[in-house]
Formats: structure tokens, sequence, C-alpha cells
């Protein structure tokens, strides 16, 4: 199975990007194609610009690691109660070449932040959004209070409880179905 994992964040140092590689380590038998997307920066998205200049090739690029994966794990970081805006205009390049941008591929969606809230907010907008963009959603959790519940060493979460939840997450997108 070919699993595309990415922290929906363009920070160097994302928790999220740590809590995506984690879920990622916890898929056995999987080759993992970890995205980053800051190698994915185009120009602000706007009708005049697509008009004008045409789609950028990055957006094109995106989808096609989509296509060449079997299962996507995303972990969205927050700012202002939504999603960032890197990835937001990653997504809306995207979604002008294919709406159906994630292709009907089963995901696993997370969220994390260094508050109790978790980034709780954007997950479930993403929830909510990703069936109309053919997201396949088999499960979402949010970890609260990241710094307090992850081992950076160990790379892993420390609260057992919620390891516990975060390992049944991500064991759903493999249940029940060969990928």
């Amino acid at each position: 199975m070919k699993l595309l994992t990415f922290a929906a964040s363009s920070s160097r140092q994302s928790i999220n990007k740590h809590l995506a590689v984690y879920a990622a380590s916890l898929v056995t038998n999987a080759e993992i194609d970890l995205l980053d997307i800051n190698d994915f920066e185009m120009p602000l998205y706007s009708i005049d610009r697509e008009t004008e200049s045409g789609i950028p090739s990055l957006a094109q690029d995106f989808l096609d690691r989509i296509a060449q994966a079997d299962a996507i794990i995303i972990s969205f970081a927050e700012h202002n109660g939504s999603y960032t805006a890197a990835y937001k205009n990653l997504f809306d390049w995207a979604s002008r070449i294919n709406a159906k941008v994630y292709q009907n591929k089963p995901m696993v969606l997370l969220a994390t932040s260094s508050g109790p809230g978790g980034a709780n907010t954007v997950l479930t907008t993403a929830v909510t959004s990703a069936p109309y963009f053919a997201g396949e959603v088999k499960a979402s959790l949010s970890i609260p209070s990241f710094y307090d519940n992850f081992d950076f060493v160990t790379a892993k979460i420390t609260n057992e409880e919620l390891d516990t939840a975060f390992i049944a997450t991500v064991n759903s997108l493999t249940e029940n179905k060969q990928l």
C-alpha cells in the first residue's frame, strides 16, 4: 500500500507533521510518501490570476501525488479556526483542475495544537467537507495540548488513553478493506 502523508501546515517545525509521521509509522506494510506542502508554494489563487496565467503545474503535481496513493493521512494545523493559508491555497488551485481533489481515496484526518482545543474546529471543517471533494473519511481525531501529550524523542503520544484512540483511528484506514 502506498500511503500519502502530510501536514496541512507550512511550518518547518510543524507539530502536525510530527503527528502525521507518527500516524504513518503505525500503518504496517506501507510505502510512505511524506509530502511537504512547502514544495507546492504557488501564487495566491484568484480567478483573475488563473485567467491571465493559467493553473500552475505544481497544482497538477499535487494531484498526481494523490493519484499515486492508495490512502491518505492529513494532519491539519489551525489558523484562526480554519485551514492554514498555505494548505487552502494549494487546495484551491488543485480543485480548479479536478474538484474531486481526494480522488475517492480512504483518508484519516487528524489535527493538533498546543492548546486544549487540539485544532478541532479545522478538523471538523475538513471532515465535513472531504466527501464533497471525493474523500472517503474513515476516521478523524484531534489531539489536544500537543506538547503535553507527545514525546519528541520517542516520536509517540505519551498519554495512554489518547494513544489508544489514536492507534484505533489510524487502524480504521485499513480495517475491512484490502489496500
